[in-house]
């Protein structure tokens, strides 16, 4: 984190050297007054005042300078004008009671010395940070004691114990400032991976018997077929269980006469350029243009219809015609949240992913850690805050704010719960990036490319195989069962929902209480009602995404983004919206099946405002419940996003209290979505080969030095 800012084009004294020069009066205060001399005062006063002026000019004062100044003037006057030698016979006694005294109505105040002088080290987005005030007021706690201990010292000892002791604290107080901030932030931003760093080495090339595995992935959502393609390319064995009769999850899709529908995946981010999603394409040797197609979106907004461009520029143009009392706040925040983004996904290129701080510190070192603030200071600071305050930082009018969270529906949260870092990456990048990418195909394809992939390089895919339990022995994993059948191996990766793998698979047995109350406590994501129309009428003209921002529904047109989807002239259709497990009676009785006719009834209404008439061609109806999603996919509530995405909810881990067992689902970093879940499970491939990597991504380390 440190660094030399600059401002008017001049270095800034480092905050270490500084230090010496605030305590530089003190040290020949009490050197030349410990032999007598009374002249330590008048050159200790006027080292303090050269210190203390340059400040006043400036209007911002050192806690340290000013008590320095203070002290001594007081010090001269006693001793120059009244002939008062106590502040030379007892320059130790009484030197170190105001530093005391300094230091802990420093500490009262909550503006400890050494904070002032630790921003001139660390830029300013850091100053508010929790851990940055923890750090700088345990260290004034430590000055503290030493200015304490070193004022009774004087009082009760003498020499040679009152030159050896004191100067020997002041040595520890010392390097104690320079170690502990650095190795601090280090310590709190990696307690997890400390916690859970284990390693299980697995020799990929090592013979192994028929039911014997490398690695098994549980369930077939888009988290665990990305990490079983990528290990099975780099020479894994692996097996991938499915429960379902088939693979992808919620990225997954159906069947009615001819018209092809989505379960919920509609609009992917990470293919772009860069992407992580292109990224896994390009290690895997797949062509994006066969399984993605850009998406067009329009979005209904105070009763206007609006087309967004595809461009950051264009999407600028359109805000600024749209709200031209906020142009230049317009420009300053898409400026912001593009340097913010490309500071975020900086290890894309070298690993196929965004890396947490743990990450950082264990692929990358622990200087990369701490230069964290210095060198990505945009996304530093959308760290810190919500969506609704980063928005509130550049707008007023409360519209474009409101326009600028249509978004959110990907996250599940309001912009107030929102960390701005989340809805940077899960919303703000479709801006950044031009839009984004419907599955070619279906979202079926997708998934099926992956699982195809895996059995093509030596891996086994195996549908309506439900996990009955992941075997634990002392601690560490040791297979699968599935009915009588046990497949072995020293690695698990969960695709499964947290509170599934942990409560049903493991067995609250092989995991602490404190552990267990934990994930008992996560709470859900919101869930999504869904009609699947398949209708007799010729719809291509329309955008493919239909966002009502003043309704909160949507419509999509997922044969205008691939025609193949529907038969020649007619349109598959899917209306969504959010909907609440809770308010769902059973499945099975007929309170649930009204229930669900009524709500699929009110969204095809809403839906004829878009497409007039629509309830006269329809071929095909069907509809998903949040207790739809629960019975095929084993998700808890049916849950969109697995477990709440606010600022209010902390993620599991990537790597679990049980050795061996990995998470890659949306249940962990960084959430949920196809692009989060890939991240998921490329960090969990890479883990599981030691973030030693031979691929495309290696020539780009080479590139940036850091293979």
């Amino acid at each position: 984190m440190k660094g030399n800012d600059k401002r008017g084009g001049k270095k800034k004294i480092p905050g270490m050297v500084y230090i010496a020069f605030s305590f530089a009066p003190w040290i020949l205060y009490f050197v030349v007054c410990g032999f007598g001399d009374k002249t330590g005062i008048v050159v200790a006063l006027a080292l303090s005042l050269i210190l203390v002026i340059p400040q006043a000019a400036k209007k911002s004062f050192s806690m340290m300078d000013v008590t320095s100044t203070l002290y001594f003037g007081v010090a001269f006057v006693a001793t120059s004008i009244f002939g008062l030698n106590v502040f030379v016979e007892k320059d130790g006694l009484l030197g170190y009671t105001a530093l005391l005294l300094m230091s802990f109505f420093s500490l009262v105040a909550k503006q400890p010395f050494t904070l002032q002088v630790s921003k001139r080290d660390y830029p300013e987005v850091y100053w508010k940070d929790k851990s940055f005030i923890a750090i700088n007021s345990l260290i004034m706690v430590v000055w503290t004691v030493v200015f304490g201990v070193n004022a009774v010292i004087f009082l009760l000892l003498s020499r040679p114990l009152t030159i050896i002791l004191p100067n020997t604290l002041i040595g520890v107080g010392v390097a104690f400032s320079i170690i502990f901030p650095l190795k601090a932030p280090v310590r709190m931003m990696t307690k997890e991976l400390r916690k859970y760093d284990w390693r299980v080495d697995v020799d990929p090339e090592k013979p192994k018997g028929e039911d014997e595995y490398d690695v098994i992935v549980v369930g077939s959502g888009i988290g665990g077929l990305t990490c079983g393609a990528l290990l099975s390319k780099r020479g894994y064995k692996v097996l991938v269980l499915e429960q379902h009769y088939q693979v992808g999850g919620y990225c997954s899709s159906f069947e009615r006469k001819g018209f092809t529908f989505n379960t919920g995946v509609e609009d992917v981010s990470g293919v772009w350029e860069n992407g992580p999603i292109a990224f896994l394409l390009d290690e895997l040797g797949l062509k994006k243009d066969e399984l993605f197609v850009r998406n067009t979106t329009r979005y209904i907004f105070k009763g206007r219809s609006i087309d967004i461009p595809n461009s950051v520029e264009k999407f600028t143009k359109l805000l600024s015609e749209m709200f031209p009392g906020e142009k230049r706040s317009i420009s300053n925040f898409f400026k912001e949240a593009k340097e913010a983004y490309d500071e975020c996904y900086k290890e894309v290129p070298l690993y196929g992913t965004p890396l947490t701080a743990a990450l950082i510190a264990k692929v990358l070192g622990e200087r990369k850690l701490l230069a964290y603030p210095l060198e990505r200071p945009h996304f530093y600071d959308w760290m810190q805050k919500t969506f609704k305050q980063k928005l509130d930082e550049h707008f007023k009018n409360e519209d474009i704010e409101t326009f600028l969270s249509s978004l959110l529906g990907y996250v599940g949260t309001t912009p107030e719960k929102t960390p701005a870092s989340s809805a940077l990456v899960a919303c703000v990048a479709y801006y950044l990036h031009g839009g984004g990418f419907f599955p070619k195909g279906g979202a079926q394809h997708f998934a099926n490319t992956l699982s195809s992939y895996i059995e093509n390089h030596g891996g086994k895919v195996l549908v309506k195989h439900k996990a009955d339990r992941i075997l634990v022995e002392k601690g560490k994993i040791r297979g699968v069962k599935v009915g009588d059948k046990v497949s072995r191996s020293p690695i698990v990766v969960a695709n499964a929902n947290a509170k599934t793998t942990f409560l049903e698979l493991i067995g609250e047995a092989n995991l602490n209480k404190k552990f267990v109350d934990y994930i008992k406590g996560l709470r859900m994501s919101p869930a999504c009602f869904l009609v699947f129309l398949g209708v007799d009428m010729d719809l291509s003209k329309l955008t493919t995404l239909n966002k009502n921002v003043d309704e909160g529904y949507e419509i999509v047109f997922n044969s205008n983004a691939d025609p193949s989807l529907a038969p020649q002239g007619k349109a598959s259709v899917t209306l969504l919206t959010s909907a609440n497990y809770h308010d769902s009676p059973e499945r099975g009785t007929k309170e649930y099946q009204q229930k669900k006719r009524e709500f699929a009834e009110a969204l095809i209404r809403k839906a004829e405002k878009v497409i007039p008439g629509l309830d006269k061609h329809i071929i095909v109806l069907d509809a998903a419940t949040p207790k739809t999603f629960e019975r095929y996919t084993f998700m808890p509530e049916g849950a969109i996003y697995s477990f709440d995405q606010s600022s209010e909810t902390k993620r599991p881990y990537f790597k679990t209290p049980i050795k061996g067992l990995y998470l890659a689902s949306s249940s962990t970093f960084p959430g949920g979505g196809i692009e989060a879940v890939a991240i998921s499970g490329t960090i969990c491939a890479n883990d599981i080969c030691n973030w030693k990597i031979e691929s495309q991504w290696t020539d780009t380390q080479h590139t940036f030095g850091l293979a």
